[in-house]
């Protein structure tokens, strides 16, 4: 009979276990509305696949850029760092699969208590063991679980892994930015290669002009003002060549830290009109970009983790059920201790514990986690609105960049027609030395204006290829 209502209080305990385990804590994750537009505008093209989707060493087809970045991606000090984040929170993760499973102890004790003789210890000891001292010896193995009755160890899982999934979009976050650090450097660094090449062009055209005034003079048609002023601006076009030289060596320095490289070595590079990038930048959907960029979706696993974590402190708040175990040897002399099965002993105990009064620490602690919710669905949202303004702005600039570049190399052109004609005149008196300096050096700027113009038109690329999500690939 005794049997009978044990078995009946087991199953009863089991079915209860059953029940409440069933009574999950926390809202499972749901994505916040989030305000994106139909298309992103200004609209090019109505392909709904993305640039974003190119691994980056087809989309740069330049080899020596895709040696920098390669370099960049193995050895940048903020790539590691993002790699070793990475191992954190794996090995975090890799803690949280076991949170479920029972822990288990193992403890060896001996202990050797010298009692007053005129204590009840003392006086007992001497009656019934004929000792003056106590002796204990323990080697116990102890179990210790708990049970997951509100789902609060599937809470902590849920957010370590998606802290876990948080810092690997993170790490690609870092790769993409650093992908476009990279290839901006580059670009510029050939457009200062070019500005160069143009002012060498134009000094050697400043030298003939100088050397026309001088010989002017000589022949008495001339005179020094004109060689003055020639002279003026040659010296204004040499005074570009150092400025472009120190810009230059800036530029490669600061290429060579961000591959995680010493300074001071020159770096091979092709020419800027040598670069060649896509004419079809398709952008794609805005809401595709939500799932494509790494630095979004590290904000969404950011706000899946506190909403677990709301879970987490929900529960704590709930009654806990721990088992506990253990068995071992034990005797109170050390030449039996190992006696089997004398020594033998074992303890199991259920434990229900809920908090009364805890100064409202637990309660302070789920108010805060729901707020933290709170706060990382609008840090997710604020991470797509500022990545759709900065699709937007790309696609403005790809598209007004055309534009200002073609009117540009117009100018160039119309330029150096008129610094040949003033040239001409100028030989045969029909133009002064004022007309020739003033086009040659509308021609300069004309002609450093559109490098610098071509070389925003390759930034405004790359900044639409990482805005979409590019580079991680």
């Amino acid at each position: 009979m005794i049997h009978s209502i044990n078995y009946k209080l087991y199953f009863g305990l089991f079915l209860l276990i059953i029940f409440v385990s069933s009574c999950r804590v926390g809202k499972e994750y749901q994505q916040p509305e989030l305000e994106l537009p139909k298309q992103f505008n200004p609209v090019s093209f109505s392909d709904t696949s993305s640039i974003a989707d190119i691994e980056w060493k087809k989309f740069f087809a330049d080899t020596i850029l895709q040696d920098l970045i390669g370099r960049g991606i193995t050895y940048n000090h903020d790539m590691l760092l993002a790699i070793k984040r990475i191992d954190i929170a794996q090995q975090q993760l890799k803690q949280s699969k076991v949170l479920q499973l029972p822990e288990f102890n193992f403890e060896v004790t001996g202990q050797y208590n010298y009692p007053s003789k005129n204590s009840l210890t003392g006086i007992s000891t001497k009656s019934f063991l004929g000792k003056s001292h106590l002796e204990n010896y323990l080697a116990i193995v102890s179990m210790s679980w708990e049970i997951d009755v509100w789902g609060k160890i599937r809470r902590q899982k849920e957010a370590a892994l998606a802290e876990y999934v948080q810092t690997y979009e993170a790490a690609k976050a870092v790769q993409t930015q650093l992908v476009a650090n990279i290839a901006q450097g580059y670009f510029n660094l050939l457009m200062l290669d070019k500005q160069l090449e143009i002012t060498h062009k134009n000094l050697a055209l400043n030298d003939t002009f100088v050397q026309a005034t001088r010989l002017l003079k000589d022949a008495g048609i001339g005179n020094s003002l004109a060689v003055q002023q020639a002279e003026s601006q040659r010296q204004t076009t040499a005074l570009l060549i150092p400025l472009l030289e120190q810009d230059i060596a800036l530029q490669e320095n600061a290429l060579h830290i961000l591959t995680g490289q010493l300074p001071g070595t020159p770096l091979r590079r092709t020419s800027l009109q040598q670069v060649s990038m896509a004419d079809h930048l398709s952008a794609g959907l805005p809401v595709s970009m939500v799932s494509r960029r790494p630095d979004v979706r590290s904000q969404e696993m950011a706000l899946i983790a506190a909403n677990a974590k709301v879970g987490v402190a929900q529960a704590n708040m709930y009654p806990a059920l721990n088992i506990t175990a253990g068995g071992g040897l034990e005797s109170f002399q050390s030449n039996n201790w190992f006696q089997i099965p004398s020594s033998l002993f074992g303890l199991a105990a259920g434990t229900i514990s809920q908090p009364i009064f805890a100064r409202r620490a637990l309660k302070t602690a789920y108010e805060i986690a729901k707020l933290q919710r709170e706060q990382a669905v609008i840090q997710f949202r604020q991470s797509v609105l500022l990545a759709t303004g900065e699709v937007t702005d790309a696609l403005v600039q790809v598209e007004q960049l055309k534009q200002e570049q073609q009117i540009a190399k117009s100018q160039v052109d119309t330029l150096k027609y008129a610094v040949s004609n003033a040239h001409l005149l100028f030989k045969s008196d029909m133009a002064n030395y004022l007309e020739v300096i003033i086009a040659q050096r509308s021609s300069i700027l004309a002609e450093l204006n559109l490098a610098s113009i071509q070389r925003q038109q390759l930034g405004a690329m790359v900044n639409l290829y990482r805005s979409l999500g590019g580079g991680w690939k």
